[in-house]
C-alpha cells in the first residue's frame, strides 16, 4: 500500500524534473530574447554590457565624447548609452543584388534592425521622440515613430518599459514584425532562421558574438571574392567566466571564430589565408608598437591557433584581462546611436507610412 502511495509522487517529481531540465537547456542553445525579435537579416550581432559592468566591479563603461546633438538627447531622455544601456541586438541586412529591373544598379548600403534594453525613461523618451518624428503610427497600441535621417527612414519603437526597437530597412512590415513578436510568450524556438541554425556554435554564456553569412556576389563584398571566394557562415564569440580558474589563463577571454563552408577544400582555404593573415598582424602589432617583450602581447598571440575540422575552419584565441585593457585604455571618440540621429534637419509632417 505505501509503494501505491508514493509511486505517484515520486513520478510527478521525475516529471517536474525532466521538464526543468528540458527547459534550461532548450534556454541554453535559444538566442537571448532580444535577439530573437529581431527579424531575419543576413548577419547578427549581440552585445550584453551589463555583463561587462559586473566584470568591471560594477563600474560604468569609460565615457565618450559627445557631439551636441547626443548632449540633446541625453539632455532630453536622461539615458546616457555608456550608462544605462544593458543589451543591444542587431540585425544587418545586406544589400540587394544589382538587377534588370533596377536598371543594373543597387542600393549600396546596408540596413539595420536593432533592439535596445536598459533603463529607459518611457515618458521622457516618448516626448523626445515625438519632437523628431515626421510622422507617427499606432500599431497594435504601440507608437511607431518615423525619423527622418539624411536619405533614410528610421522607425522607433517602445516595445516595453525597458526595450526599444529600431529599424531604417524601407519596408514598415519590419518593425511591425517585431512588435509582433513582443507581444507573444517568449519561446526558445523563436527567431531568425539563421540564429536558429547557428546560436549552439556561440560559446555558453558569451556575453558578445555575431552570427553572419558571407556571400562573395553581395555587393557588400564586392572585391572580397579573392579572400573568400565562395559562400560561407560565420560564428564568433567571446566568453568570459572570472568563476572559471584555468590554470594558465585564470579569468581570461576566449574566442572562438568557426566558419562553415560549403566543402573541406573551402574550410582549408580559409585556415590557410587566415593563419598567413596572423603572421602577418604579429609581425605589424611588434613592428608598429615595439612591444615584442610584453608578456601580454605575447601570450594572446601564442594562444592564437586555427585548423581545420572537415568543411569547417576554426579559430581560437585565449585574450589576457590586461592586454584587453591595453586596447580599451583610449576609449572611442563617440558612440552610434540609431536613436539619437546626428544632425537631423525637421521635416513637414507626413502621411504615416
Amino acid at each position: 500500500m505505501r509503494i501505491r502511495r508514493t509511486l505517484p509522487l515520486v513520478l510527478a517529481v521525475v516529471a517536474v524534473a525532466a521538464a526543468v531540465t528540458l527547459a534550461v537547456q532548450l534556454r541554453k542553445h535559444a538566442p537571448p530574447e532580444p535577439a530573437r525579435l529581431l527579424p531575419g537579416a543576413d548577419a547578427f550581432f549581440y552585445l550584453d554590457l551589463s555583463r561587462a559592468r559586473k566584470a568591471n566591479s560594477g563600474k560604468d563603461l569609460p565615457s565618450v565624447s559627445h557631439d551636441p546633438e547626443y548632449e540633446r538627447f541625453i539632455r532630453d531622455t536622461g539615458f546616457q548609452f555608456e550608462r544605462d544601456l544593458d543589451e543591444a541586438a542587431f540585425a544587418i541586412h545586406y544589400p540587394p543584388k544589382a538587377s534588370p529591373e533596377r536598371g543594373g544598379a543597387s542600393r549600396a548600403e546596408p540596413r539595420f534592425s536593432e533592439i535596445f534594453v536598459g533603463k529607459f525613461d518611457g515618458g521622457r523618451l516618448a516626448g523626445y521622440l515625438k519632437q523628431q518624428a515626421r510622422s507617427i503610427e499606432n500599431y497594435d497600441s504601440i507608437d511607431i515613430y518615423s525619423l527622418s535621417i539624411e536619405d533614410r527612414t528610421l522607425r522607433v519603437a517602445i516595445l516595453s518599459a525597458d526595450s526599444v526597437a529600431a529599424s531604417n530597412v524601407d519596408d514598415p512590415a519590419v518593425i511591425r514584425g517585431i512588435v509582433d513578436r513582443s507581444r507573444r510568450l517568449a519561446s526558445p524556438f523563436g527567431g531568425p532562421a539563421l540564429l536558429r541554425k547557428y546560436y549552439k556554435r556561440v560559446q555558453f554564456s558569451s556575453p558578445i558574438w555575431a552570427v553572419a553569412h558571407f556571400e562573395p556576389s553581395s555587393p557588400m563584398f564586392r572585391g572580397s571574392s579573392n579572400l573568400l571566394p565562395h559562400a560561407a557562415d560565420f560564428v564568433i564569440s567571446a566568453s568570459y567566466n572570472p568563476l572559471l580558474h584555468l590554470p594558465l589563463h585564470p579569468g581570461s577571454i576566449h574566442v572562438r571564430a568557426e566558419a562553415m563552408t560549403a566543402s573541406a577544400d573551402d574550410a582549408r582555404a580559409i585556415a590557410d589565408k587566415a593563419d598567413a593573415f596572423l603572421v602577418m598582424l604579429r609581425n605589424a602589432e611588434t613592428a608598429v608598437s615595439g612591444r615584442e617583450n610584453d608578456p601580454d602581447v605575447k601570450a594572446m598571440f601564442d594562444s592564437l591557433q586555427v585548423r581545420q575540422e572537415s568543411d569547417h575552419a576554426v579559430l581560437t584565441a585565449t585574450v589576457p584581462p590586461r592586454f584587453l585593457q591595453k586596447l580599451l585604455s583610449e576609449p572611442p571618440t563617440e558612440i552610434p546611436s540609431a536613436i539619437s540621429p546626428p544632425h537631423r534637419q525637421h521635416s513637414a509632417p507626413a502621411k504615416s507610412p
